[in-house]
């Protein structure tokens, strides 16, 4: 049984640093997520038949499983990407402080 207490990740890999920094803004004023963390990565894909390697900054996103859908739509609507990889994902177990925070964090909204 999952004991995360409702909260959920978002993962976005994202094509700029402002790209990932105006997403995360956004939704935090729309009390859309409680945190966002913004992380360097360097991703390889295949695009169009070539062999892509690019440096993607990975936006991670706190939220609660009630506001999931409308974030990872206001995201989709906001990237820049053809197609955005927009994960969500369900921790385990999440502490009841933290989740206490996020559900009080995007309760406003």
């Amino acid at each position: 049984m999952s004991q995360n207490n409702g909260v959920v990740l978002i993962y976005c890999p994202c094509g700029s640093n402002e790209e990932a920094v105006r997403i995360a803004r956004a939704l935090l004023d729309r009390r859309l997520i409680a945190c966002a963390n913004i992380h360097q990565s360097r991703s390889l894909y295949f695009w169009k038949g070539e062999l892509a390697d690019e440096q993607e900054p990975i936006l991670i996103c706190k939220t609660t499983a009630s506001r999931a859908d409308a974030a990872e739509r206001a995201i989709r609507d906001m990237h820049s990407y053809d197609i955005p990889c927009i994960l969500r994902l369900e921790p385990a177990k999440v502490n009841d402080d933290y989740a206490k925070w996020v559900f009080g964090a995007v309760a406003s909204g």
